[in-house]
């Protein structure tokens, strides 16, 4: 492991990123510095401009995932590198916003029928009955439903919030 990688893997570690921003921001720069063979501490915001044409032009990246990757170059060379970052040379592309394809009754329960064990079955209701995300549902304790209530308490959610709850 490079010196500036392990910087950087420790600056978002002291700054609780969640193991998954880690997996996607040190490989962006890993790519971004492979891109113009030299490591991100040689390189500016010239080549950021440079590599965001790229990422459009050629690699054709859906605007979510550039600005993740731009998220990615802001975080190194801001926390890791202690260099300034300037938004109005390195503009962000508009947020695309999808709406979630949404499956009829019949393909809900197509769906839960096809599970493979009870467990299974109860995850999936559990899922759609709630609206909670995947990593609410696997975190559950029996401590967290209130049957009398029917409230099911999510504890840690996203943003790691402790008074979420989800009815």
């Amino acid at each position: 492991m490079t010196r500036l990688r392990r910087m950087m893997h420790e600056e978002l570690e002291r700054r609780n990123y969640s193991p998954r921003s880690t997996e996607c921001y040190i490989p962006a720069v890993e790519d971004f510095a492979r891109n113009f063979h030299r490591p991100p501490d040689q390189l500016g915001p010239e080549h950021i401009r440079q590599y965001q044409t790229y990422l459009f032009r050629q690699s054709k990246l859906d605007p979510n995932t550039v600005n993740q990757r731009l998220g990615a170059l802001r975080f190194s060379f801001v926390r890791t590198l202690r260099r300034p970052w300037s938004v109005a040379e390195t503009p962000y592309p508009k947020k695309v916003l999808r709406l979630p394809n949404e499956l009829s009754q019949e393909e809900v329960a197509q769906l839960i029928n096809a599970a493979p064990t009870p467990f299974y079955r109860i995850l999936l209701m559990t899922l759609y009955a709630t609206g909670a995300r995947r990593a609410e549902v696997a975190h559950l304790k029996v401590s967290d439903i209130d049957s009398q209530r029917m409230v099911i308490h999510i504890q840690g959610g996203k943003g790691r919030n402790p008074w979420g709850t989800k009815p």
